[in-house]
């Protein structure tokens, strides 16, 4: 299973490939689009083209998306969440399935606690994907959601198994 492993932002938006086969995961990609500067519907459109390249590319089987935590400028999380509807906008396109995964449940999964820093995140990511040359701390971060998908996923294959095997 290819997983595409996506952090939204509106300057720079994180992605991640990774390869899942089992409990073996190995790294394939990953980058930062970066938006073009103007108005909003630009920076917009820049981020969808270069996403969709990114899928067109890479070809992965489903995606993942971090979801946006509200914070106090209501301005500026406005503005995260139409960046991350491109990110969602994108991988339903190519006719994926798209996960979402709270930041903390994405930082519990991969490095073990729900209030790890980006250095953390960082560290974990390179552990779990050796030898890999991360693009920036956004490219790090889509690469634990990709992670943090896998990691369910594998987890939700096995209960479907065992339920399976339980109905015989």
């Amino acid at each position: 299973m290819r997983v595409l492993g996506v952090d939204p932002g509106l300057r720079n938006m994180g992605w991640g490939i990774i390869e899942a086969q089992g409990a073996r995961i190995s790294h394939v990609a990953n980058g930062v689009c970066t938006s073009v500067p103007g108005d909003l519907a630009g920076r917009l459109l820049s981020l969808h083209a270069q996403l969709s390249e990114v899928v067109a590319r890479y070809a992965p089987d489903t995606a993942a998306v971090e979801q946006t935590f509200v914070n106090k400028d209501g301005a500026g999380t406005l503005k995260l969440g139409q960046a991350r509807a491109i990110a969602l906008l994108v991988p339903a396109q190519a006719g994926l399935s798209v996960g979402e995964y709270a930041p903390n449940a994405v930082k519990k999964t991969v490095v073990g606690v729900g209030h790890a820093d980006k250095k953390q995140i960082d560290h974990m990511v390179r552990l779990q994907l050796p030898g890999v040359k991360i693009a920036g701390p956004d490219a790090a971060d889509a690469l634990a959601i990709a992670l943090c998908h896998a990691h369910h996923a594998r987890a939700a294959g096995r209960l479907e198994a065992a339920v399976a095997r339980a109905a015989q």
